[in-house]
């Protein structure tokens, strides 16, 4: 995981980071805690694509559940009296 310490980028700027960002995505610390995510725009939209893709993937498979009938309508309390929740 490549890491870098704010103060580090407030010292030298950006320059800090794209030393890091060719071997990866660049995690900043602040406060002794990771704080945000430095990633290239390639990693950035490769990481869109995918969520996109699975987003899609969920809807096909809930479609396909609805089609197979294995979907159920009920109410929040029919829910919770199935999985055992009920005090």
């Amino acid at each position: 995981m490549n890491t870098i310490p704010a103060q580090e980028i407030k010292r030298r700027g950006i320059a800090a980071v794209d030393e890091l960002i060719a071997k990866g995505d660049v995690h900043i610390i602040r406060n002794n805690q990771p704080q945000y995510v430095v990633l290239s725009q390639e990693r950035y939209e490769d990481l869109l694509e995918s969520q996109a893709e699975a987003q899609a993937a969920r809807i096909r498979a809930s479609l396909e559940d609805l089609k197979a009938g294995r979907v159920k309508r009920g109410t929040a309390e029919d829910l919770i009296r199935e999985l055992g929740l009920e005090d």
